[in-house]
């Protein structure tokens, strides 16, 4: 679970000592990268009584979260052909893997037509096996389509869509779509942002011990300079080569930008005012995705970076307990984005969480 959420209703619940009616409910939220748990859960209601979503993610680095990313959606497209005897009787067969290989070559030509900030990538879920000498009668192809924002996805998948129907038209195949998971783009709360910024900066930075340093520089021995140098690029901070572990709270209005990706927190924010930390919990250098942040998933560093979050998100949930105003102002914020834009999921109302069974 890389996303945690601690989510805030002020009107329910009560502390009897202090006179605060609240109530803070935890959201375990697994599958965030492929499964999308959380846009299932903002499509069918799981927030919409809850007055603030308050997250966080581990980082290299220590800031309220740039309310930057890609909204996506992975579709696979499944091709269903004929089988036949590739060298007696090639001409009777019609290739599923031929028309996934023109698909593929359709959305790379397209790639040239896109806006600058949409990506396309692909994975071969079924290649229809292991049989040269045999016309593939069903191939699986699962494509990931991103974009700056949900209109602009639609556009795209509506697109990628017509080039599957020209390469099942072209091999006389039939193709079959179906949404796997959806993510949409993340919406600022500037409101919240500047709460929990000010709540960070009173808490300071992660502390870490000399046993994190030197844990740190094992790990920093298996990077390159690119990927220390790349570790800030999301707060406009240029890294110092000698420093091992964030020691410091960027400011809220840094000028980074790469390095954006995907969240399925983007489908909270639609729904419910939101607001993320990004939390140091490894060695400065560390591309997550990658055996060195997984080796450093349960290292004493990394347990300090998630109390810390704790700390963080119980200050920002307080700050906005004992001063109604600032929700009204969240509230505000989010109402007028979502005026002009309403929220339509990008993951259909009849498809269900995928589920993946464990043999173990």
């Amino acid at each position: 679970m890389w996303s945690q959420f601690a989510c805030c209703n002020c009107s329910k619940g009560l502390d009897k000592k202090n006179n605060i009616k609240a109530r803070v409910r935890y959201y375990g939220c697994p599958a965030e990268e492929g499964g999308a748990a959380k846009t299932y859960m903002a499509r069918d209601g799981a927030f919409k009584d809850v007055d603030t979503a308050i997250s966080w993610h581990p980082a290299t680095f220590n800031s309220v979260n740039k309310p930057t990313s890609l909204a996506n959606i992975r579709i696979d497209f499944t091709f269903l052909g004929k089988a036949a005897h590739a060298a007696i009787a090639p001409h009777l067969g019609r290739s599923a893997l031929d028309a996934i290989e023109l698909m593929n070559v359709g959305v790379n030509y397209m790639r040239e037509h896109m806006p600058v900030s949409a990506k396309i990538h692909y994975a071969y879920m079924d290649a229809g096996g292991n049989a040269a000498n045999v016309v593939q009668a069903k191939a699986t192809i699962r494509h990931l389509i991103r974009a700056s924002d949900l209109v602009e996805l639609r556009s795209l998948v509506d697109r990628v869509y017509k080039i599957a129907d020209g390469a099942a038209l072209m091999t006389e195949t039939r193709v079959e779509k179906k949404v796997y998971s959806g993510v949409s783009n993340l919406l600022g709360n500037r409101p919240l942002e500047e709460i929990m910024q000010k709540e960070f900066d009173k808490i300071g930075p992660v502390i870490f011990d000399d046993t994190d340093i030197i844990f740190a520089n094992q790990i920093r021995t298996t990077l390159i300079q690119a990927d220390i140098l790349d570790s800030f690029q999301r707060i406009g901070i240029n890294t110092p080569l000698d420093m091992s572990l964030c020691d410091f709270v960027a400011p809220l209005d840094n000028t980074g930008g790469g390095g954006i990706g995907s969240t399925d927190v983007g489908d909270v924010s639609w729904v419910v005012p939101t607001v993320q930390a990004r939390v140091a919990t490894c060695a400065v250098g560390t591309s997550f995705h990658t055996w060195q942040a997984v080796a450093q998933g349960k290292s004493s560093a990394a347990h300090k970076g998630m109390i810390h979050a704790a700390k963080v998100m119980a200050s920002t949930a307080r700050a906005l307990i004992e001063d109604p105003k600032n929700l009204k102002e969240a509230k505000e914020a989010l109402d007028s984005q979502v005026f002009k834009n309403p929220y339509i999921c990008p993951i259909p109302k009849d498809i269900l969480p995928p589920v993946i069974k464990n043999n173990i």
